[in-house]
């Protein structure tokens, strides 16, 4: 194996650093000064926690930058991450009315600039509530987990919530690429849930170190937010040689470790185009690639990839190739050396509505490649669905829509953990709402249940 090398600070950190520049303070009351302050607004009907737009935006034009980051805030618990984050083109700023007359109102800047404000000048944003005598668990500390715990923190409860790794904020902390979304950032979002009184326990495993029945018998109510698993196996041959990467492990590794050299010079190939494709795309650009190509078996069209992620990866000189899917990954002395594909054609459309991906006979052609990316998904967290008991239809626990409830009456799940594919329902901000809506149906279920033995 190849001596690790890693590069001082100097060098390639700096592909790392946020590429979208704040707005300086003048900037941001020029441009809040452009909202029209819309009674019925319709940034805040496509904005999935419902954020007061226009009243974030008019507080900073009146200089009240607390104001605003509390506003921001009160509706989205992981308000400062989504500034950075959201697809504001397909949300808030495409339903601006003035999408027709001139340019939409920056929100998303202006979002990141309130609560920028709020991070550096350590404000204390809200109190938790009055002890009920209430416990409830939560397992998983990713966006989704920390609104709920915030939420029901408020109302009185003692949380604890049940991290496997080392940090909580999910993939806010661990899974998006520090040039879109600095660590830091999402931490502070942690650190606001914890100043509450929940408790964390960090790296511990439900269904390992924990039993489910544990967290049965100590809580009034237990809510799964878990996300999913690692990118599946491609199902190739030569997928165990040295090169393979998960991509979600290796956006891991740019914002835990220290930046290394391996990646400069060589060619990647990237399998998927989904956001962690273009991350993962994105991160070998910035690590130093020669070249970067991202194989995808359909076409743009059916690429579950935002269309502002898919611009910044050309903008990085990422290389797109549609309707080709990997055969077999090639290699010598135990490394990828190159990478076998076969031409692709749609056929009819599948269950989702997407036409299904065909192979074209004698297609095949090779190419000269360092490293193979799967990004192809994630894997469902099915052994912690069984080890709660919970009805699911392949490894999508099922849940009551508007409470969120499982198919066991004390156990309820949010997030990516219950996401059921596609582009909706994927984003940051619709973990954060479903958080939220959870955290409100285990507080109607317990008072429905106190109030029923109490008479």
């Amino acid at each position: 194996m190849a001596r690790e090398v890693f590069v001082p600070v100097t060098e390639l950190s700096a592909n790392f650093a946020e590429v979208i520049p704040a707005l300086k303070p003048k900037e941001a009351i020029d441009e809040a000064n452009r909202c029209l302050y819309c009674y019925d607004a319709p940034c805040i009907k496509a904005c999935p926690t419902g954020i007061d737009i226009p009243s974030f935006i008019k507080k900073i034009a009146t200089g009240n930058l607390y104001g605003s980051a509390k506003t921001i805030m009160e509706s989205n618990p992981v308000g400062a991450s989504c500034a950075r984050v959201c697809p504001t083109s397909e949300l808030c700023e495409g339903a601006c009315v003035l999408n027709d007359a001139s340019k939409p109102i920056m929100i998303g800047l202006l979002q990141r600039h309130a609560t920028d404000w709020a991070i550096q000048n350590n404000a204390v944003l809200f109190q938790p509530g009055e002890q009920n005598g209430r416990k409830v668990a939560i397992v998983g500390g990713g966006p989704a987990g920390l609104s709920a715990a915030r939420e029901l923190a408020r109302l009185g409860y003692a949380v604890t919530i049940y991290e496997a790794k080392e940090k909580a904020g999910g993939l806010n902390t661990y899974g998006i690429v520090s040039f879109r979304l600095p660590q830091e950032i999402a931490l502070w979002e942690v650190e606001q849930v914890e100043a509450l009184g929940v408790q964390f326990r960090y790296g511990v495993k439900v269904g390992l170190d924990v039993s489910p029945q544990d967290l049965l018998d100590h809580y009034d109510a237990v809510l799964l937010a878990a996300g999913m698993g690692s990118v599946p196996q491609l199902g190739i041959e030569g997928e165990s040689l040295e090169g393979v990467l998960d991509a979600i492990a290796l956006v891991e590794e740019t914002k835990t470790k220290p930046l290394s050299t391996d990646f400069v010079g060589k060619k990647v190939a990237v399998i998927g185009a989904g956001n962690t494709a273009i991350d993962a795309a994105t991160c070998s650009k910035r690590l130093g690639a020669a070249q970067v190509q991202i194989f995808y078996r359909r076409t743009q069209k059916e690429m579950t990839a935002y269309e502002f992620e898919f611009e910044f990866a050309k903008q990085d000189g990422v290389e797109f190739r549609w309707l080709v899917a990997p055969k077999r990954i090639l290699g010598r002395d135990g490394k990828v050396t190159g990478l076998e594909l076969i031409r692709m054609e749609l056929g009819d459309p599948d269950e989702k509505g997407r036409r299904r991906p065909l192979p074209v006979p004698n297609s095949e052609f090779t190419i000269e490649i360092d490293y193979v990316i799967k990004a192809i998904g994630q894997e469902r967290q099915i052994p912690l669905i069984e080890a709660f008991r919970l009805a699911h239809t392949n490894g999508i626990p099922l849940v009551e829509p508007d409470s969120y409830q499982t198919s066991q009456p004390n156990v309820f799940a949010a997030g990516d953990f219950i996401f059921e594919g596609g582009k909706t329902d994927a984003m940051v901000v619709d973990a954060a709402q479903q958080g939220k809506k959870a955290a409100y149906a285990i507080h109607s279920t317990l008072e429905e249940r106190s109030s029923g033995s109490t008479q």
